[in-house]
């Protein structure tokens, strides 16, 4: 099961990947508007999640693991925000059409090609005309840093493949770098990154 290597993972009372946001979501800090509807999409034990709340956003973080959503509503009740949680597998979830006027797509890297086509409809398919999504992977090259990601190249992210996916609409930022990040014990050290910031068509 799914859940269950997931739970495994999150069961400490330590924040595996810290509670501090994403730091490529937080530089796009403009682009959030209080109440507009923000889909965190495996958020994990919420640092994501909590923060577009704090920013006032309506938030609905979804993850495969109940124990990682429960870490998160502690860490939003810590914070003095809301979050709606739902435990959700991502690649058998009926993603709601034109629903949120934000997906954050942070590190989600863990369906290898074919079932990755699955969620990506969903982004493309859940978001609002006009709606942004916000996303951060690694590319093939974090196979030799080794500092956080699933150990194969195929579910990794390349400028090509971003603008295969949403070339037909605005792309405002695509940029692949390489930089040190620090995201609790499992996101640590020098990291191939590739950022994207696009906007659906209206």
């Amino acid at each position: 099961m799914v859940s269950e290597f997931w739970n495994a993972r999150y069961a400490t009372d330590d924040y595996i990947f810290g509670t501090a946001p994403n730091v490529f979501l937080a530089s796009q800090a403009a682009l959030i508007r209080p109440g507009m509807q923000a889909l965190a999409i495996a958020d994990g034990e919420g640092r994501n999640g909590v923060w577009l709340a704090e920013q006032g956003a309506r938030v609905h973080a979804i993850d495969v693991s109940p124990l990682a959503l429960e870490k998160a509503r502690k860490l939003a009740g810590e914070r003095g925000v809301t979050l709606e949680t739902e435990q959700v597998d991502v690649l058998n979830w009926t993603w709601p059409e034109a629903a949120y006027d934000l997906v954050a797509a942070i590190f989600i890297q863990f369906a290898p090609p074919p079932e990755r086509d699955r969620i990506i409809d969903g982004i493309r398919r859940t978001l609002k005309p006009g709606g942004t999504l916000i996303l951060q992977g690694y590319t093939p090259k974090q196979i030799e840093f080794a500092t956080g990601g699933p150990p194969s190249a195929a579910n990794m992210y390349t400028a090509e493949l971003l603008r295969e996916w949403f070339g037909d609409w605005d792309i405002q930022h695509l940029a692949e770098h390489e930089a040190i990040i620090s995201e609790g014990t499992h996101h640590h050290g020098m990291s191939a990154l590739i950022d994207l910031v696009a906007k659906k068509p209206g």
